[in-house]
């Protein structure tokens, strides 16, 4: 009988569906902002907190989103009523306010990273389910051979495709409570055609900027990324104590 080893490291510290807020002991906080829900485009900034509690940005650079834009995502945040959610395939990246210190993954033996950041080599034994109907779905597993079956080879995560050559996790409808359908395998990763091209529900960015946000990133900080587009951002900003 074949033996498999289920990687849960990333996902054993997974925070319920709370309230909205940006908790004091949230230390970075990386903030998108898109110019309303059916936009592509994001202006992404990196805030630390400085003294007395105040945010200070530290960088800031362009990125893209979905290829349709925005859509509520489970993460740390409150849903609205009747809110639009993200869709397995909808081409919409998640919005609201998620932990984006759980692991960071890549073709490379190392990184340059903060020494508390899991960080995974991935191989042809790496695999992350997209799969609604899988028990493994949203789920990263490392297998002890070679993928064989039609679920093993669609959820390998080398895929010859240098875009996901870095990446780094975006906890939205996290394990272990991931709901089948409401989206899987959100990321930070390397944009294609240096910004021409959208995602079908990720963020990305020139590589050296994900290089340099990666290696910032720092667990014990409790990171968080928050993506709203404008509207939402200006009406949530006091209530979720954003920068």
């Amino acid at each position: 009988m074949k033996r498999f080893f289920l990687i849960i490291l990333l996902f054993v510290f997974a925070v319920p569906v709370r309230a909205g807020e940006i908790k004091p002991d949230t230390k970075q906080v990386i903030l998108g902002i898109a110019d309303n829900w059916n936009s592509s485009y994001v202006t992404l900034a990196h805030y630390e907190r400085g003294p007395f509690g105040k945010w200070v940005r530290v960088g800031k650079w362009s990125g893209r989103l979905g290829r349709n834009g925005l859509a509520w995502g489970i993460g740390l945040h409150d849903i609205p009523a009747g809110a639009k959610m993200k869709k397995e395939g909808d081409g919409r990246t998640p919005a609201g306010i998620f932990d984006i210190g759980l692991g960071a993954f890549g073709y490379a033996p190392s990184i340059k990273k903060k020494p508390t950041l899991f960080y995974h080599q991935i191989t042809s034994r790496s695999l992350w389910y997209e799969d609604t109907s899988s028990p493994y779905y949203n789920s990263f597993r490392i297998i002890d051979h070679e993928p064989s079956t039609t679920s093993e080879k669609k959820a390998q995560m080398k895929q010859g495709d240098y875009a996901h050559a870095l990446k780094l996790f975006i906890a939205h409808n996290a394990p272990p409570n991931a709901r089948p359908g409401l989206g899987s395998s959100i990321f930070f990763h390397i944009w294609r055609e240096n910004g021409g091209k959208p995602t079908a529900g990720c963020t990305t960015m020139a590589e050296q900027n994900l290089k340099a946000m990666i290696s910032h990133i720092d667990p014990r900080k409790n990171p968080r990324y928050v993506l709203l587009p404008k509207s939402e951002y200006e009406r949530l900003k006091p209530d979720w104590l954003l920068p």
